[in-house]
């Protein structure tokens, strides 16, 4: 049975982890040299700990998948599940639990093209097209609750 819950700081780096081994296996195909760099630095910088709060989907005792926001919740910078997890609704926990914790407030996300079609089924829209940054490609999308 797969549970969800908010990781410790000591927790964090094994989600960065699986997020780089994730972000590698789907992302990393359709980004520069670059982009697959910025994407590593930017996990690895200073302060970066500082400015997440990081959820974990667990399975027993393996971390499966990982959702991380700023912005006081409001905005998705991290959302990963390992591929024998996928479509197997880990995410949607993961998306739920983050939600909850920003009391039906807007969030946004900056999707990568992978995962343009997966903040849709969650109910985000697009806020404009698809962007590059640093070698990041990026679609800025958001979610406004239902009132």
């Amino acid at each position: 049975m797969v549970y969800v819950r908010l990781l410790t700081r000591a927790e964090i780096g094994m989600a960065l982890a699986l997020a780089l081994r994730v972000f590698m296996r789907f992302e990393a195909p359709d980004y520069s040299p670059d982009g697959v760099e910025t994407f590593r630095n930017t996990l690895a910088g200073e302060g970066f700990l500082d400015r997440i709060t990081c959820y974990g989907a667990f399975e027993g005792n393996v971390l499966v998948g990982m959702l991380a926001t700023r912005s006081d919740g409001l905005h998705i910078t991290l959302f990963f599940v390992e591929e024998p997890y996928q479509r197997r609704g880990i995410g949607q926990m993961l998306f739920e639990q983050a939600q909850a914790q920003v009391a039906g407030l807007e969030m946004t996300v900056n999707s990568s093209p992978y995962a343009v079609q997966v903040y849709k089924r969650l109910g985000f829209k697009e806020v404009t097209k698809e962007q590059l940054m640093h070698g990041i490609r990026f679609t800025p999308m958001r979610l406004v609750p239902k009132k």
